[in-house]
C-alpha cells in the first residue's frame, strides 16, 4: 500500500468526483457511448484475452454445475413426471415436482413477485453478480463458445489477425469448422430448452416421428439459427442493449451496492512501471497502467473508470490485475468486490436500510407463498349455471336447475368428487354419478338440483354446495337456484 497523506487522499477523492470518477483523464466522453460502438456508429468487435485465475476457476466450476443441472433437471422424474416442466400449451407447470394449473394463478403470481423482489434485493446488494456467474448467456458464451473459439482461432491477438486477414484457404477452413461446431451446439441447446416446455419423453417421441411434425422441426431450426447468430455475432450486445435486467441496474444500485470496483485511492496516480523505480517516492499508485484489466474484459470497458452499464461483474479484470500484482510484488485487491462507499471510506460498510427493507418484503412474500402452497386444495371444482336454461318444471311440484361442473385433480393420486346441499332442502346429483378423477385429470359434467316449490323462497335462491373429495369436504361454493 502506498504511503499517502490524508491531503493526498482528499485530493484524489475530489478529482474523482469532479471529473466523472476519472482522476487522471479530463476526457470523460466514455460515459456518452458504449464500448462496442465507435463514433462513426459502427460496431467495435471485442476480442478479450483468455482469463485465468481463482475467480475464473470458480466461475467455471459454478458454470459446469449449472450446465449439468440444465441437462439433468428435465430428465429427473418424480412420480412419472419431470422435476421441472413449463408446458404452456397444456397450461401445466411443474416446478421441483409441484404441479401448478391455471387454477393456481394466484400462487404462480406470488412466486413471480417473490422472484422479482429477490432480483431487486440481490441487485441492490450485489449488483450484477447474477450476470457474471449465473446468467445462461454468460455461461454459454464463456464456457462453451468462447472456449471453442480460443481452441480454433487462438487468443485475442490471433483472433484480431484472423479477422483482418483476407479470405484465404486457412481463414475459410477455420471459419467453417468453428461455425459448424457453433451451429451443432446451438441445435443441441435449443432441443434441451424444448425439454423444459414439452418434457423429454414427448420430445423423444416427436424426434422419432419427425415426418409428422415438420412445422415444429422448422421452428427448431429457426431458433437454432437465432442462437447461432447470438453466440457467433451478437454476443455481448445482448447484455449491453437487449437485456432488461442490465438496464435495471442503473436504478437499483447505489453507493452501498457491492460491485467490481477499482481502488482508486490505492491505484492513483497510475503510471507505467520503470526498472528500479521507487513508486512511493515517485508519487505513483499501485496501478502500472498495463491495461491487463481492459484486455480481458468481455464487454471492452476500462473498470478503472468506475461502475459502467457494460460491466457484467464477470471478475476477469480481478484475476488479470491480481496476476500483475503478483509479478510486481503488490497485494491483491486493487480491483475487487467492493462498494463505492467502501473504496471511498476505506472500511467495510454496514448493511443498508434498503437491503433490510427488501429482505423483509421478500421473506414476508415467501412465507405467504409457502402457506398458500401448503394449504391449496388438492381437488378444485367450479360449478356454473348452464347458459340458456333457467329452470325446468318437473312432476310432483318440483323445479330442476342445470349446472355445469368442471373438476380438476391437482395431485397424482386418484380422487372422487361428490356434492351435497348444505343450506337447502332438495337433491343434488351429477350426471353419470360421482366424478372419478385420475391423477392430474380434468373432467366436465352436468349437475342437477331438484327442489320442491314449497321450499323455494323466491325467483332466485342462493344455494350452498359442499364439494367433497373421497368423502372429505374440500371446498364450498354458492350457486343461484332459479324458479318461476
Amino acid at each position: 500500500m502506498n504511503m499517502k497523506t490524508q491531503k493526498d487522499i482528499e485530493e484524489i477523492k475530489k478529482l474523482r468526483e469532479e471529473e466523472g470518477k476519472d482522476p487522471v483523464y479530463h476526457d470523460i466522453s466514455y460515459r456518452d457511448k458504449i464500448s462496442t460502438v465507435g463514433t462513426d456508429g459502427k460496431r467495435i468487435y471485442i476480442y478479450p484475452k483468455k482469463p485465468k485465475g481463482r475467480f475464473t476457476t470458480w466461475r467455471f466450476i459454478v458454470g459446469f454445475v449449472l450446465m449439468f443441472l440444465l441437462f439433468a433437471l428435465p430428465l429427473i422424474k418424480v412420480n412419472g413426471e419431470p422435476l421441472v416442466m413449463l408446458n404452456f400449451l397444456e397450461r401445466k407447470f411443474i416446478i421441483f415436482g409441484v404441479i401448478f394449473w391455471p387454477q393456481d394463478t394466484f400462487i404462480m403470481m406470488l412466486m413471480m413477485i417473490s422472484f422479482l423482489v429477490f432480483i431487486l434485493l440481490f441487485t441492490a446488494t450485489f449488483g450484477r453478480i447474477f450476470c457474471g456467474w449465473l446468467c445462461p448467456q454468460t455461461i454459454f458464451l464463456e464456457l462453451i463458445f468462447r472456449r471453442i473459439e480460443y481452441w480454433i482461432d487462438g487468443d485475442a491477438r490471433e483472433q484480431r489477425k484472423l479477422a483482418a486477414r483476407a479470405w484465404d484457404a486457412e481463414k475459410i477452413r477455420k471459419r467453417l469448422i468453428k461455425w459448424t461446431i457453433f451451429y451443432i451446439i446451438s441445435f443441441i441447446l435449443v432441443n434441451v430448452m424444448l425439454w423444459y416446455f414439452m418434457g423429454f419423453d414427448k420430445w423423444y417421441r416427436y424426434a422419432n416421428e419427425m415426418h409428422k411434425h415438420v412445422p415444429g422441426i422448422i421452428l427448431i431450426f429457426i431458433f437454432t439459427t437465432v442462437f447461432f447468430g447470438i453466440y457467433t455475432w451478437f454476443r455481448e450486445q445482448i447484455c449491453l442493449i437487449a437485456c432488461p435486467y442490465g438496464r435495471m441496474q442503473g436504478v437499483l444500485i447505489d453507493p452501498t451496492t457491492i460491485v467490481i470496483s477499482y481502488d482508486y485511492l490505492r491505484g492513483e496516480p497510475r503510471g507505467h512501471l520503470r526498472k528500479n523505480e521507487n513508486r512511493e517516492e515517485a508519487g505513483k499508485g499501485d496501478c502500472i497502467d498495463c491495461h491487463a484489466c481492459v484486455d480481458v474484459c468481455p464487454t471492452g470497458i476500462d473498470i478503472r473508470n468506475g461502475t459502467q452499464l457494460e460491466c457484467v461483474n464477470c471478475t476477469a479484470c480481478i484475476d488479470a490485475c491480481d496476476a500483475v500484482m503478483d509479478r510486481i510484488g503488490k497485494p491483491h485487491g486493487l480491483i475487487r468486490y467492493a462498494s463505492e462507499n467502501e473504496i471511498k471510506e476505506g472500511k467495510k460498510q454496514k448493511i443498508s436500510v434498503r437491503t433490510i427493507a427488501y429482505s423483509f418484503v421478500l421473506v414476508s412474500i415467501l412465507v405467504f407463498f409457502a402457506y398458500t402452497l401448503i394449504t391449496r386444495d388438492p381437488v378444485e371444482a367450479v360449478i356454473l349455471h348452464t347458459p340458456g336454461i333457467l329452470y325446468q318444471e318437473q312432476p310432483n311440484d318440483t323445479i330442476r336447475n342445470l349446472y355445469d361442473i368442471k373438476a380438476i385433480n391437482k395431485t397424482r393420486k386418484d380422487k372422487e368428487v361428490s356434492l351435497k346441499l348444505l343450506n337447502a332442502k332438495g337433491s343434488i346429483s351429477i350426471m353419470g354419478g360421482n366424478i372419478k378423477l385420475g391423477g392430474e385429470q380434468r373432467k366436465e359434467s352436468v349437475v342437477f338440483i331438484n327442489m320442491a316449490k314449497k321450499d323455494i323462497k323466491g325467483k332466485k335462491t342462493p344455494v350452498d354446495i359442499g364439494i367433497y373429495s373421497n368423502g372429505e369436504m374440500i371446498d364450498k361454493t354458492t350457486v343461484t337456484f332459479m324458479a318461476p
